[in-house]
């Protein structure tokens, strides 16, 4: 039963998923390489079939071989070429970690923050993602994408620096070794009576 469950989420099927889980298939069931139902449906940004499956009990911090969990999954889809923050937000909602790590301390922010989703960043942070984690080498979201023109995540994750007590006008957190950076804010809203 716990094929004809995968293969459903696989199709996108909600109708089937709630019919195997009616029928009491395992919420918690994993395809052949170790990846939940749950897993496989954060992938693909099924909101739909992640609420059935987490309805029904499924494990929301279950981790696969590589020590992913659904959360990070819905964090980007390679295949898709996009994350899904809407998924996030509801994973972490229903108690997914969202400071987990998984090879060399990266973290969801990390990940998302790097494949430019500043949606997932957005839901990330709303939930709780730590802004100031660093990974194993040392780097902060921010630092590892500071390179990158992602401008809307590098102005997302100044905010939250800032938020956070490090930043412009603080102790600011440094450059990664021999990069030359510009930074990108939004301009401060000015009072006009001031």
């Amino acid at each position: 039963m716990s094929e004809q469950l995968i293969e459903a989420i696989r199709s996108g099927d909600a109708s089937r998923v709630k019919t195997q889980l009616a029928q009491g298939t395992d919420a918690n069931a994993r395809d052949a390489y170790g990846a939940t139902a749950l897993m496989l449906a954060a992938h693909a940004g099924n909101l739909e079939i992640v609420n059935l499956l987490i309805a029904a009990g499924a494990e929301v911090d279950a981790k696969d071989e590589l020590g992913w969990t659904a959360l990070i999954k819905a964090c980007y889809n390679d295949v898709e070429d996009r994350g899904y923050p809407e998924v996030v937000a509801r994973l972490i909602e229903a108690g997914s970690d969202p400071n987990v790590k998984i090879g060399y301390g990266i973290r969801p922010l990390m990940l998302a923050a790097g494949y430019g989703e500043s949606g997932v960043c957005e839901a990330l942070l709303a939930g709780g993602a730590d802004v100031l984690a660093k990974n194993d080498g040392g780097l902060t979201a921010l630092m590892m994408v500071k390179d990158k023109f992602y401008v809307e995540v590098i102005n997302l994750l100044h905010a939250a620096e800032r938020d956070a007590g490090v930043g412009e006008g603080s102790c600011s957190t440094k450059n990664a070794p021999g990069s030359n950076v510009v930074t990108f804010l939004k301009p401060q809203a000015r009072n006009p009576d001031h």
